[in-house]
Order: structure tokens, then sequence, then C-alpha cells
């Protein structure tokens, strides 16, 4: 794909950490890339390849000093199911749903459901993991300075959560609750929640949906990946996955990428790739 950048996105990029470089000259005679550019290339694409690679989780860490226990989630001493009519909720009932739920512990220690924000009609649709401290707090997801670089990025190609931009963009987390310590979402939990989700993508009706973290990528494309849980979240990227028929590209947190900027670029070709899907759907519907 060829992404011509204004002055602008360059701007927004360069808030990201994200080198944009000129295309490399083509030869004139075979129209290939010259020598030093496709050596480039290649030993990009051989150490993303290359086995064994140490994955590295995209949650905000812990505190120094604090140690993050995987125990089990405490089953809320009054417990209720799911209601048993989500698949026909609206927006305003759905919300009212998520912000009662008591399904799992979480609603012990969460000081506010996270839902979601933007546009609930947007074509873009971009799903986190769980909320953190900062978004327990505000009942917002993606804020803090994961939430800036994640509005740098998407304001690069014309989105933008409050809608003023050329396009919007509607932002959910796959969990509602905050885990206690940030600590990684527990499979009941995702399974508890995924519900919520389902019906929210039932609802916007989205026409692509970026999936920010491993755990996000795990619960979308649990039905169509099979074993995506042993999958390492390079893996998942850079191809195009489908979630209740809806196209689905995986990239990195914004908070994984505050600790890992060197994988900005690689956040910027999974956002070029997203576009890239959604420029082919208007033009196939034109």
């Amino acid at each position: 794909m060829s992404l011509e950048l204004d002055e602008r996105q360059r701007a927004m990029l360069q808030e990201m950490g994200v080198r944009v470089w000129s295309p490399a000259p083509l030869s004139a005679r075979t129209g290939e890339l010259s020598p030093e550019p496709a050596r480039q290339v290649k030993a990009a694409a051989a150490e993303a390849a290359a086995p064994g690679k140490p994955v590295v989780s995209e949650r905000p860490a812990a505190p120094v000093g604090k140690t993050v226990q995987q125990t089990a989630a405490p089953v809320p001493t009054t417990a209720q199911p799911l209601p048993a009519d989500i698949a026909a909720m609206d927006w305003d009932a759905l919300r009212q749903a998520v912000a009662s739920c008591q399904a799992c512990g979480l609603c012990e220690s969460r000081k506010n459901t996270v839902f979601g924000t933007g546009d609930t009609q947007a074509r873009w649709l971009v799903v986190g993991e769980a909320p953190g401290e900062n978004e327990d707090l505000q009942g917002e997801p993606f804020v803090g300075t994961a939430g800036q670089l994640l509005d740098n990025m998407l304001k690069a190609v014309g989105l933008r959560r409050d809608g003023t931009g050329e396009q919007g963009v509607y932002i959910a987390n796959v969990l509602k609750c905050r885990p206690p310590a940030n600590r990684n979402p527990q499979p009941d939990e995702v399974a508890q929640c995924e519900p919520y989700l389902r019906r929210q993508v039932e609802l916007q009706q989205p026409q692509i949906i970026l999936a920010l973290g491993r755990f996000a990528a795990q619960s979308l494309l649990q039905t169509t990946v099979p074993d995506v849980a042993r999958i390492p979240l390079g893996k998942l990227r850079g191809q195009v996955h489908s979630y209740q028929g809806v196209p689905v590209v995986v990239s990195y947190h914004p908070a994984y990428l505050l600790r890992t900027p060197q994988d900005k670029a690689k956040a910027w070709a999974d956002l070029c790739l997203a576009l890239d899907v959604m420029q082919r759907g208007e033009a196939a519907s034109a």
C-alpha cells in the first residue's frame, strides 16, 4: 500500500516517535529496490520471523517492589448471572447492564466500570485489553500517557475519538473492570465480559477492528484462530483476521510501545494495514 503523508500526519508520527523514511529509489533498469534498502528490509523481516524471540507482555507493568499474584479473582458474595437479554439490548441498556454487573470478582475492587467511548456509529473500532488505574478512576478507556499515544496514532490517519477528525472511532476494552494491580485478565473474567463486547460490535457494526495487545487478540480470535493463546502477538500481526464477520488487524498495546519504542514503527505498519483494509472495502462497495 502506498500512503501519502501530509505535514499534519508527519507531525503526529514524530510525536509517536516513529521515523518517516522516503520510499527507496527504484533501479531505472530493473524497477527493484536499491541494494542497501533491500538488505535492510530482508534483515527486518528475518528478525521478525526469528524463532524463540521472547514475548513481552503488553500490559502495564506492576509497580516496582510489588508482586502481582496470578490467583483467581474472588467470586463476589453477591454474584449474579449475566442478563439473559444482552443480545437484544440497545446502547443505553447495555451500558446500564455493564455498570451494574456483578458476574465476577472484579466488581468487588472496581471504582468505575469502563464501558467505552467515541462514536458508536464509527466505521473503526479499537479494542484494548482491560482498564488500568487511570481508566478505573475516570471510567474511560485509554487515558494517561498510553491514551495520549493512542490518540496520536489515530490522529495520524485522520481518526479522533471525539468525532472531530476526518473519521470517528469507537474505543472499548475486552474487560469492563480493572484487574487488581493491573494483573493480566483471567479466562473466566474474559468469558464473562465477552457477551458485552460482542453486543457492542453488533450495535456498532464497524468495518474494521484494531485489536491492541495479546489478550484483546486472543479474545477476538479464539473462535477463528486455532490455539491462539499459544501464538505470540508478533505472529498474529501483518494478517487480516475476522471477528463476527468484521476484519481484524492485530497490533501492540500503547503501554507496551511506551516501554518498547523500537516497535512503534511496527505499530504504524499495522495501522496502515488497517487503513488499507478500510480503503479496499470502500472501493469494493462503491
